[in-house]
């Protein structure tokens, strides 16, 4: 069934933090914007916190900086940074459409989840 990886893990947001679900991660895709239903930025990397501080902190010159791009609303962790590309990459091709839907599932209010990082 499409997208039904093993190696995907989605977080569910609780009040005080993001439960991962599953064993030890290696890479993350993520979504920032700025604002709800604002503009999109699907990322990856092998450290969600620190990356997600420095889009907070606007580090880096480039499209979140520019875009103002400081809200974590979706984190999903996988095994392997091979697996966590491929899925940044789908999600990349995907309409804005099925990106927002990707969010409204796990966080419909789209809270920033940055403060909630383990």
């Amino acid at each position: 069934m499409p997208g039904l990886d093993p190696g995907i893990h989605v977080f569910v947001a609780s009040e005080n933090a993001l439960i991962y679900y599953g064993g030890m991660s290696g890479a993350w895709v993520y979504i920032m914007t700025n604002r709800p239903d604002g503009t999109l930025y699907v990322g990856v990397t092998n450290n969600l916190a620190r990356r997600v501080r420095e889009h907070q902190e606007g580090v880096t010159d480039g499209f979140t900086r520019k875009h103002g791009l400081k809200r974590l609303v979706f984190a999903e962790a996988h095994d392997d940074i091979q697996s966590a590309i491929q899925r940044e990459k789908n999600i990349k091709h995907w309409s804005r459409t099925w990106k927002v839907k990707l969010i409204h599932r796990t966080n419909p209010n789209w809270d920033d989840l940055s403060d909630r990082l383990t």
